[in-house]
């Protein structure tokens, strides 16, 4: 982000100042990795091919339950939305994706785990309605699902872990707040250090000039 900035810094000075002011998040230490054998994750050739999507949980200060939907393009990696409430059954979520096609984004593809909200009617129906293929995990293999997994580490570790919401308007209200940061402001490694809405516009502009160069032939 600093060199996005314009600022040179040598990276031995830049660790001392980042630790001495506190800036390093504590992190769970990983489990070892089984060694069982896991389905090939074939990388999305383009914006909108497929999105991942999955549910977290977290409490109020008053220790109330609140879940969160998380909804990921998995080139882009934009974070699409995330939904916030204490009940998300699958009514909800086809409303999330109602939203999203009214906005210009409707996937070719979603990818989610096995969970009731997704394995339900409600969402195979719309599937059908919408012509949205729903592509289901195996059981127990979460990497198979290794996108919105990845997103959910980040969630929890930047954003979950160092609040303390007082009330669920407060926690959508700031979770929004991340949100809009970790898709405006924060530059992605695999994505070549820009940010998921710089490179999604990218995309956009080359498919359009492809179009364009298409209708001229």
């Amino acid at each position: 982000m600093l060199e996005r900035e314009g600022i040179a810094m040598n990276h031995k000075r830049l660790h001392r100042l980042y630790r001495a002011e506190g800036l390093v998040l504590r992190r769970k230490r990983r489990q070892r990795a089984s060694t069982a054998t896991r389905a090939p994750l074939v990388c999305p050739q383009g914006a909108g091919q497929r999105y991942s999507m999955d549910f977290m949980s977290d409490s109020l200060a008053t220790g109330r339950s609140f879940r969160t939907l998380n909804l990921v393009d998995d080139y882009t990696r934009e974070c699409l939305a995330i939904e916030v409430d204490t009940s998300l059954p699958g009514e909800r979520v086809a409303r999330v994706l109602d939203r999203l096609i009214k906005n210009g984004r409707k996937p070719e593809v979603i990818v989610v785990d096995n969970g009731p909200e997704f394995a339900g009617r409600v969402l195979d129906t719309w599937a059908v309605r919408n012509k949205v293929q729903l592509r289901f995990i195996d059981p127990g293999k979460p990497i198979q699902n290794a996108y919105i997994e990845s997103f959910n580490a980040r969630l929890r570790d930047e954003c979950l872990n160092q609040n303390w919401f007082v009330s669920l308007e407060e926690a959508r209200r700031v979770i929004e707040q991340w949100r809009e940061d970790y898709n405006q402001q924060r530059p992605h490694s695999s994505l070549d250090n820009q940010t998921p809405e710089e490179f999604a516009r990218k995309c956009s502009l080359i498919a359009e000039a492809k179009k364009q160069l298409g209708l001229s032939l």
